[in-house]
């Protein structure tokens, strides 16, 4: 369900370095040296850092890698009685209630979670669950197009639904998608539980393209990014990360003066992942020493040219890429976890029913 900007584009260039296989028998590590990481695909790290966390620890780090962010908190909570490892990475505010509400990890309090800013954490009674990254779930939009056509971007969720912006948008199923999930909160959040449906109604008649997941609609549908420019997409307009754009800049090669693609700065949805100890993690002394890890300078600042998301330290410094082409947003829409949490389900159902059928 989670496919982060551009990991897809960094495995093909050989940039995303860690990746390891389970033990086959799906019980994970029982050696007290190794610390065993559960995690979507979109993982990364830089190998310097991870080695020093491997020297400074005394613990080997193996990585087991689960689909996207949906399937491997479904996969983390069928497996949760004989868990796969031992940290899972990952959950985001969107399914965070699923895994609670499921006893999917059990307490620690991080060393440094202190200097976690205030406003991503969460669970601040039980510390179950640690926030690690932040982003903005935006729609990005393709400059070339809209320069050649004399047409001014969409800045927000009402542009969308104007007819000058019919059949530009494509966006990923809120069922099987994380940034497809955030749209449509973002929407609810907009617009209020009883008019987003009337929302998504003019954006299907105004022609919104849904394909499964963001690896489609980024790579293949979307005009703006080096991947949909070679597929040969069409559609100027996708639902992807205020980060997109400097990650387009990262990659190229050349690479350009100004990002090809903007953010509709009046689209973005607030995304937070957090990491947590597993239930019934055979390792817990391990777990911990990786927990206080991923909330550590070192860590959060390596973390944006790796993941394309934003650190939650305080006084993490972030890359100058990011600050130029890809600011966080200034005023994105918000829900509570508990509110997610009560009409996830029930929206999702709804959505379907009206925007696929």
């Amino acid at each position: 369900m989670h496919n982060k900007t551009f990991v897809a584009v960094a495995v093909g260039l050989g940039l995303v370095t860690l990746s390891a296989c389970g033990s086959s028998d799906g019980k994970g590590s029982t050696d007290s040296k190794t610390v065993t990481l559960v995690s979507h695909n979109s993982w990364a790290v830089s190998k310097k850092v991870l080695k020093d966390f491997e020297k400074q620890s005394g613990y080997k780090v193996k990585v087991l890698e689960d689909g996207d962010a949906g399937q491997a908190v479904n996969k983390a909570i069928l497996t949760k009685d004989n868990p796969q490892g031992d940290v899972f990475f990952g959950v985001d505010n969107t399914l965070l209630s699923r895994a609670l509400d499921n006893g999917l990890f059990q307490s620690y309090e991080a060393k440094g979670s202190d200097l976690i800013l205030p406003q991503y954490r969460v669970d601040q009674d039980k510390h179950r669950v640690t926030p690690i990254d932040t982003g903005d779930i935006c729609v990005n939009y393709d400059k070339a197009y809209f320069d050649k056509h004399k047409l001014t971007p969409p800045s927000s969720f009402d542009d969308l639904v104007e007819p000058e912006y019919k059949n530009l948008l494509v966006t990923e199923n809120a069922a099987t998608s994380s940034p497809g999930l955030g749209f449509l909160l973002g929407s609810a959040a907009k617009f209020g539980d009883d008019n987003w449906q009337d929302y998504w109604k003019k954006l299907k008649a105004n022609g919104v393209k849904v394909v499964d997941g963001w690896e489609q609609a980024y790579n293949q549908e979307f005009s703006g990014s080096a991947g949909g420019k070679k597929a040969g997409g069409d559609r100027p307009l996708v639902v992807s990360y205020a980060s997109s754009p400097p990650a387009e800049v990262i990659f190229a090669d050349p690479k350009p003066g100004a990002a090809p693609t903007g953010v509709a700065a009046g689209t973005c949805f607030r995304q937070t992942e957090y990491a947590g100890l597993l239930s019934n993690a055979r390792n817990t002394k391990g777990g911990k020493a990786f927990l206080d890890f991923l909330v550590s300078k070192e860590f959060q600042e390596d973390m944006p040219l790796n993941m394309f998301v934003y650190p939650v330290r305080e006084g993490a410094q972030v890359p100058a890429e990011f600050v130029k082409y890809g600011p966080q947003a200034k005023d994105p829409e918000i829900m509570a976890p508990d509110k997610i949490a009560a009409n996830r389900d029930q929206w999702v159902k709804s959505w379907t029913s009206l925007v696929l059928k």
